[in-house]
């Protein structure tokens, strides 16, 4: 089981991993050995995701959400299979985790007297220092 949140658990048997040949680095590595790591996770299907979860997913994760709703993530920047699967993992476990914050409701505020009197002082002053630029009359000389 991976623990994501105190209430959210997904397990192993949930995620689909595949190996590819990477394009990363590694040299003539590369040609040879598959490193590249695509994890796929069926979000929609998993029992541990809510519904507000899923939907936070969708909006977050779109580019990497099929219509399906199962999230692909593909690591290949380091050498070893290992730490790209382990890569992927820990970013498919961010994903859902800032899916499952919930933000704060903002709570419009309007803004105070002395506010709009400060920012009306400051555009009449500003306008004075303007006006008072001018062209050069021939008896300032």
């Amino acid at each position: 089981m991976i623990e994501i949140t105190p209430q959210i658990k997904i397990s192993e048997d949930d995620l689909e991993e595949s190996f590819v040949r990477s394009s990363g680095p590694g040299g003539q590595n590369v040609n040879k050995v598959s490193t590249s790591v695509q994890l796929r996770f069926n979000a929609k299907n998993c029992p541990a995701i809510t519904d507000y979860v899923f939907n936070r997913l969708r909006t977050l994760a779109n580019h990497l959400m099929t219509k399906e709703g199962t999230i692909v993530i593909t690591a290949d920047t380091h050498r070893l299979q290992s730490r790209n699967r382990e890569e992927a993992r820990s970013r498919l476990v961010e994903l859902i985790r800032r899916a499952a914050f919930r933000p704060k409701k903002r709570i419009a505020t309007k803004p105070t007297r002395s506010s709009k009197v400060k920012r009306l002082d400051a555009k009449k002053q500003r306008g004075a220092i303007k006006k008072n630029r001018g062209r050069i009359s021939k008896s300032d000389f």
